[in-house]
């Protein structure tokens, strides 16, 4: 009697044998739809990683708002629709609509400074 070291068979080469039989064994069987399921599975372990990197990188090119803070200017990031603090000065944001505003409560208006120059005040040199 041979064994699969006298005939010279890798540990590799082995399995694969075995695998085969196996499998030509449950197609004689009948089973054969077990290999096609089985076949299916892995081509959905593949595939569904590579799908859902790419989903990912498109929701995120979709929702990803870039912006500086409105208080000290630092620049950020964050998702469309959350609120966060800026890492900077701990000023409450949020986005909204592709924008990094203040996230203020209810009842408060926000102004902006404007520098105004008096100009009636300029000295002419005549």
């Amino acid at each position: 009697m041979f064994t699969t070291s006298q005939l010279g068979l890798g540990n590799g080469l082995r399995q694969l044998v075995w695998l085969l039989l196996f499998a030509w064994l449950l197609g004689s069987l009948g089973l054969g739809w077990l290999i096609q399921f089985s076949l299916v599975v892995i081509g959905l372990l593949i595939l569904l990683p590579i799908v859902g990197i790419f989903g990912l990188q498109w929701w995120i090119k979709r929702n990803l708002v870039q912006g500086s803070c409105p208080v000290c200017d630092y620049e950020i990031s964050g998702l469309n629709g959350s609120q966060f603090q800026c890492p900077n000065c701990g000023e409450p944001l949020q986005a909204v609509q592709g924008k990094v505003t203040r996230l203020t409560p209810e009842g408060t208006i926000d102004v902006q400074a404007v520098d105004v120059v008096d100009v009636s005040a300029k000295t002419v040199d005549e």
